[in-house]
């Protein structure tokens, strides 16, 4: 079966047949993990969903919940039959989804990995870009560290480049004339991230999810776009925000200013 159809499958299992208008489903969050259901669950703190029965727009789903990978399980509760994507006691498998990124699209994982900040790299670039464009300075640089590992000289399998991996088009667009200059690609970085953080009004996870995809494929799910890399880069981000606000002196903040969410199992 093509992952292009799993959301739909996942909409059909996850949601019964009912109202033509609208569907529900709830997002539960217990000891620090997140889940989808079609009921509260037991012992989690749970928040209704309704959206439109859109099967053109399924994928927001899971992209603005935030589950694009994992398992889908069937249990009884109150003599129905609700599905979830926790495991609770009772539960049996139903299947395993996933959400592929379409071909073409800019989405990427980024080329940095998760490790120790690194606060001595181009110092005084971040500290100067932060002060010019009040770019929080430990964002700039777990984007750089997502992005590049600070290597000036990286190009990406899709053209990127630079420490900020600005892709051409976009230097172009942003005054940037080297991309290879350090100090010109996070001069310009910070610059564009501050025009995305007034567009999406300080949702730095949408600003990650923009940096990463394109503003117009946010525009397009209405929010974070449910692409694997995309996730992936999110949450990637979102670890190097919290070590880089630590390794600063500052206090810790999540992109979205509460404490990030695992995925259930």
């Amino acid at each position: 079966m093509s992952r292009r159809l799993l959301p739909v499958l996942l909409l059909a299992c996850l949601l019964p047949a009912g109202a033509a208008e609208a569907r529900t489903v709830y997002r539960c969050v217990r000891d620090g993990t997140v889940s989808l259901s079609t009921a509260p669950e037991p012992g989690s703190r749970c928040e209704k969903k309704t959206f439109k029965d859109d099967p053109g727009k399924v994928p927001n789903l899971w992209g603005a919940l935030g589950v694009v990978k994992g398992n889908l399980y069937e249990r009884q509760q109150d003599g129905v039959t609700v599905y979830g994507t926790r495991k609770l006691p009772g539960a049996t498998k139903v299947l395993s989804f996933t959400v592929e990124t379409p071909p073409g699209e800019p989405a990427h994982v980024g080329l940095g990995q998760v490790g120790k900040p690194r606060i001595d790299r181009f110092a005084k670039q971040f500290k100067a870009a932060s002060k010019k464009t009040g770019v929080d300075d430990a964002y700039l640089r777990a984007i750089a560290h997502a992005e590049s590992g600070f290597d000036a000289t990286a190009v990406s399998p899709k053209g990127a480049v630079g420490v900020m991996q600005l892709m051409p088009a976009t230097a172009r667009d942003i005054g940037v004339g080297d991309p290879t200059s350090p100090d010109q690609s996070i001069d310009g970085a910070a610059r564009l991230i501050r025009q995305l953080a007034k567009r999406y009004r300080g949702d730095l996870r949408l600003v990650a999810a923009a940096y990463n995809a394109g503003a117009g494929v946010v525009a397009r799910y209405g929010g974070v776009p449910p692409y694997r890399e995309t996730q992936q880069y999110i949450a990637k981000v979102e670890a190097l925000y919290a070590r880089y606000r630590s390794a600063l002196g500052l206090s810790p903040k999540s992109l979205d200013g509460r404490e990030p969410l695992r995925a259930a199992e």
